[in-house]
């Protein structure tokens, strides 16, 4: 499976009237998110009501073929609506001093649980240092492509 398969295999089943363009489809080891803009004068709630069973199969056929949890979510006013996500437990191994900024992070309110503060913090750095994740993302693909052309032991 390919990105570009789970790419075509969406622009094939999500209806046109959708979204404002195909829809955008990322994959990593667990998830398939599949997120679309909304035309406008489309709410995000209505959307979702309107489009349940239908978003449904298509997740069904998709959790099917590829193996994976699908989840939905939509773009409405440059604001991301996310429908379902998975939400995938990760080992993390922190020091003392790691452990304290996620525990004054709870001290402080802004989170509930190490879990959710560790969260708090990918999405802090996901933010602020977009550009250059999406500079490794290249670099890292650049990489795959590399190690796809070289010898094979076989």
């Amino acid at each position: 499976m390919t990105q570009d398969e789970v790419q075509e295999f969406f622009r094939s089943r999500v209806p046109p009237a959708w979204f404002a363009g195909g829809p955008k489809v990322e994959v990593d080891d667990d998830e398939i998110l599949c997120t679309g803009v909304l035309p406008p004068g489309t709410a995000p709630a209505a959307f979702r009501e309107t489009t349940r069973e239908e978003r449904i199969a298509v997740a069904a056929e998709a959790e099917q073929r590829f193996g994976r949890k699908v989840s939905w979510a939509v773009e409405h006013d440059g604001t991301v609506v996310s429908f379902t996500t998975l939400s995938t437990p990760v080992m993390s191994r922190l020091r003392f001093r790691e452990r304290a900024v996620l525990d004054t992070l709870i001290e402080g309110g802004v989170a509930r649980s190490r879990s959710e503060a560790l969260a708090w913090c990918v999405r802090l750095v996901g933010q602020h240092q977009a550009e250059w994740l999406a500079d490794l993302r290249e670099a890292l693909a650049g990489v795959e492509h590399v190690r796809g052309g070289g010898p094979t032991l076989i």
